[in-house]
């Protein structure tokens, strides 16, 4: 997308890339956009978009990842300071707004404990039926140029326990700072 999200009357270029990561370039010169900003998702980012969304006066920058998730990165400030000595005070909105939340979050926890003990009941049940749901799988199967290796990139909307990679000639897996995978080999029978 293309916002103005640093308020200089410009706009900048927004990209989300595969990889998670969330960039802002700024046009400072008319030869190359220069990297202002980046921010580092854990999973692919599908659709990126910047407006006002959240606060009248604060830019945001939202981006949609694979499984789903919204996150919004906004300008308005985090902290705030108070004088020496002063306690900060939350306003009556900010206050309000945290209770919503909190009974929002309640009301989820008892839902999701409701569905928990309804799904017992059913599991236990003598005609209880067991499928595997159905779920899509993000690949990726890339060369990189540079070492001449390939990069394995899988996103799956359920947790990973095991990925097997199966070879008829011999592979090397090389380990990446994004990686949080244990690499364990087994040599296969020549049969």
């Amino acid at each position: 997308d293309s916002f103005d999200i640093l308020g200089d009357g410009v706009k900048e270029l927004l990209v989300g890339r595969d990889d998670g990561m969330i960039e802002i370039y700024n046009f400072e010169s008319a030869d190359d956009p220069v990297l202002r900003h980046d921010y580092a998702l854990s999973e692919s980012i599908a659709s990126i978009q910047g407006g006002c969304v959240g606060k009248d006066g604060y830019d945001e920058i939202l981006a949609a990842t694979y499984s789903g998730w919204l996150t919004g990165l906004t300008t308005e400030p985090v902290h705030r300071e108070g004088g020496s000595g002063e306690e900060l005070k939350l306003s009556q909105e900010m206050q309000s707004k945290i209770s919503s939340l909190r009974n929002e979050l309640e009301h989820l926890q008892m839902k999701v404990l409701q569905e928990r003990e309804k799904y017992q009941q059913c599991s236990q049940s003598s005609t209880a039926v067991s499928s595997v749901p159905a779920f899509s799988v993000n690949d990726k199967f890339t060369l990189n140029k540079d070492d001449a290796s390939y990069s394995l990139i899988l996103e799956v909307q359920t947790a990973i326990d095991n990925v097997l990679v199966q070879s008829d000639v011999p592979i090397d897996l090389l380990d990446v700072d994004k990686n949080s995978a244990v690499v364990s080999f087994s040599s296969c029978d020549s049969e």
